[in-house]
């Protein structure tokens, strides 16, 4: 009778939880023109899409407080790049471009016509040259702590200098980096939480990635963009925002007063709020 009883309850847990309503999350992955299996999620429906593009080192679980908030009213896609997270690896270099081709083909993949692109730190670069191969797909692009200043160039010789110090010593160097995105009253537990989690991302993709951030110029991308973009900002370092109205088509900037860089998890319920009216005004200017 017992075992019985067992049998009974996983056959309802089976046919329960796989009914629609709770359904699982949809992991799928696509190949990126390069061959590289990237992971990525899809909840929801709804027009437009939101496409999620996590930031440096990172990976496609840090949207996980919006997921839930946005998939009532939108399909709501969030990807691993290229050498994060559960995609693949083996890629010659980890480029800003290469990252965006992997969010143009997982938005190709999926067929997707109308798509809003919403990226944190690098995957704010990463969406700009995802936008340039996805014409006439993209509504707008939101960076999330990103776009500070689209005029700002970086020195080779100050690049360099501050990449050797990720060579020589990725983990720790690493771990400093990220503690200096917080401010002082930072969650204790999530900062311990980034920081070894950034800290134990492969070397070799960090640091290329690093580099091609620091030197990549999104003027060539911004010229041919004629899109509207938003940043949802901490004011915890300052953004240029008449710089970058010289360069983009549209450009505007909400604040998160006091918080440090991942905006999205150190306060989400506000976050959550003003990217569900950064998107209201994006398609209001549709």
């Amino acid at each position: 009778m017992k075992h019985a009883t067992i049998l009974l309850l996983m056959v309802f847990l089976v046919v329960f939880l796989g009914s629609p309503a709770f359904a699982s999350t949809e992991r799928l992955t696509a190949l990126s023109p390069d061959g590289i299996s990237l992971s990525y999620t899809v909840q929801g429906k709804g027009d437009p899409a939101l496409v999620f593009v996590h930031c440096w080192c990172c990976d496609k679980s840090y949207w996980d407080n919006q997921v839930p908030y946005f998939e009532e009213k939108y399909r709501v896609v969030t990807i691993d790049l290229g050498g994060h997270g559960e995609s693949g690896s083996g890629r010659g270099d980890w480029t800003v471009e290469s990252f965006g081709s992997d969010v143009a083909a997982v938005v190709k993949a999926l067929g997707l016509t109308h798509v809003i692109l919403v990226g944190h730190s690098m995957g704010g670069e990463v969406n700009l040259e995802a936008a340039r191969l996805l014409s006439g797909r993209v509504l707008g692009l939101v960076g999330v702590d990103t776009y500070r200043d689209f005029t700002e160039r970086i020195p080779a010789e100050q690049r360099d200098a501050y990449l050797a110090s990720f060579a020589a010593d990725f983990p720790t160097t690493t771990k400093t980096f990220v503690r200096g995105m917080f401010p002082p009253n930072a969650d204790s537990a999530l900062v311990s939480r980034i920081v070894s989690d950034m800290a134990s991302a492969p070397p070799e993709v960090g640091i290329a990635a690093m580099r091609s951030i620091m030197s990549h110029d999104p003027a060539a991308a911004l010229k041919e963009l004629k899109l509207p973009i938003w940043s949802i900002n901490t004011d915890r370092w300052p953004t240029n925002v008449e710089g970058n109205r010289k360069l983009a088509h549209s450009f505007n900037v909400k604040y998160m007063p006091g918080l440090g860089h991942f905006v999205l998890l150190e306060d989400p319920a506000a976050f959550n709020a003003l990217l569900e009216e950064t998107i209201g005004e994006i398609m209001k200017d549709r």
